[in-house]
């Protein structure tokens, strides 16, 4: 009740993939499965060995699993991508790599491996005085053209030339001259991961190789497009400029579905040389060290891989800051035109205002007119009756009156329409 839910689980994190212990010579075969399209296939193929071997596979949530088997060491992990197949064979009678390991795996079940095999090695364990007699040949069991090999832990040798035999196992020599207790199987663990750590870490250079082509045509077309921009002072082709460089991110947003892959490679790169460091290497005079190999050969290819994807995260911030510059100069070049509308409509309301004072003037005449016309036709009426009337001198002196009558009439009711339009 006081522990945290996740308490046992992140504590057995620890305990998750413990080393092999080996103790004398040993012969071993390792696998590394991976596949994009079967994700169900490593509980699948650990099943189905179960099943070869005759015992119970562990539950679909196990993540290491170890048995044995008529002499026969069974590993398995499981890792976020891949799956190992670690396979000991403790009797190791004869010459080093004239047995394998693999060889006591059911046939039927490395069938099943098609397409998915990604790294397949041998390693062979070998004591003190067969360790010394098997440094005196070791290219009698290694055809690759450079051999590699260091001193390890302080205790042993590890021999290797990287290269894939043509039964398609590459191999390891491990020469125990004092190691202590665990330390081999340590060491074996470390090579194991270090080989299949290099192999994940690669897996991005062929996606590399192919993006820098396209990269390189993306560049030039926004190359050509940032061109036509400066050449197009008058803006009138910014629409379609701008149209071509959305389609231009697009096609860059695109490739960014690759930044996991390149992400993972450098998180394996960054495992595969803490691995390196842990074997604390020393020099043996001739032959290139692990570390040195492979910071001669694989650093290259991870570099590689870091550079197209800055060179793709770069074109993408190119052509954001394109289309933000082209959307800012078609925003003015609007912004003017609409400056330009409203000056127009501007001077066609004082024209229309200047036009309207005019009609009111000749209104109010007009109106002024008919009303005194009226008017004297009532004064004359009145004269007609007998009045001492003079229509024209009362006509003349309604002039005034009417007109200012009339002017402030029509201002009122020019007002009264003006209140009730803003309404």
């Amino acid at each position: 009740m006081l522990d945290h839910p996740l308490r046992d689980t992140l504590a057995s994190e620890v305990h998750a993939r413990p080393f092999l212990r080996l103790e004398g010579s040993a012969r071993l075969s390792h696998l590394a499965i991976y596949t994009d399209e079967q994700p169900d296939i490593h509980h699948r193929l650990l099943a189905a060995l179960c099943a070869a071997l005759g015992t119970t596979p562990p539950p679909a949530s196990a993540n290491h699993f170890t048995h044995r088997h008529d002499g026969l060491l069974l590993k398995w992990e499981r890792h976020i991508e891949f799956s190992t197949f670690t396979f000991v064979l403790e009797d190791t009678r004869g010459e080093p790599f004239s047995d394998t390991a693999i060889s006591r795996v059911p046939a039927g079940w490395l069938s099943q491996l098609k397409g998915t095999r990604l790294v397949a090695l041998h390693a062979e364990v070998i004591q003190r005085g067969a360790a010394e007699r098997a440094r005196a040949s070791l290219r009698q069991w290694f055809s690759g053209p450079v051999l590699v090999g260091s001193r390890v832990l302080a205790g042993g040798e590890v021999w290797c030339d990287w290269h894939i035999a043509p039964d398609g196992f590459s191999r390891f020599l491990v020469l125990d001259l004092d190691f202590r207790e665990a330390q081999v199987g340590r060491l074996l663990q470390r090579l194991y991961e270090i080989e299949t750590y290099r192999m994940m870490a690669l897996l991005a250079l062929p996606l590399a190789r192919e993006m820098a082509g396209t990269l390189g045509r993306l560049e030039a077309e926004l190359s050509a497009i940032m061109e036509r921009m400066d050449a197009n002072a008058g803006g009138s082709e910014d629409p379609a400029l701008l149209q071509q460089l959305t389609r231009l991110a697009a096609h860059a947003q695109a490739l960014s579905a690759h930044s996991t892959r390149f992400s993972a490679s450098r998180a394996y790169d960054q495992l595969l040389t803490a691995r390196i460091t842990e074997l604390r290497e020393e020099r043996i005079e001739g032959v290139p060290t692990i570390g040195e190999f492979m910071e001669r050969r694989l650093s290259p290819a991870i570099n590689t891989c870091r550079s197209v994807q800055a060179r793709q995260e770069q074109l993408a911030t190119l052509v954001a800051r394109a289309i933000d510059l082209l959307r800012t100069r078609v925003n003015l070049a609007q912004e003017r035109q609409t400056n330009a509308l409203l000056q127009g409509m501007n001077r066609t309301a004082r024209t229309q205002l200047q036009m309207q004072h005019a009609v009111e003037g000749l209104s109010v005449a007009a109106i002024s007119y008919y009303v005194l016309s009226l008017l004297a036709v009532a004064l004359k009426a009145l004269k007609q009756a007998g009045l001492p009337v003079s229509p024209e001198v009362g006509q003349g002196l309604l002039i005034v009156p009417v007109v200012l009558c009339v002017y402030f009439g029509v201002r009122r009711l020019h007002k009264n329409f003006a209140v009730e339009g803003k309404h």
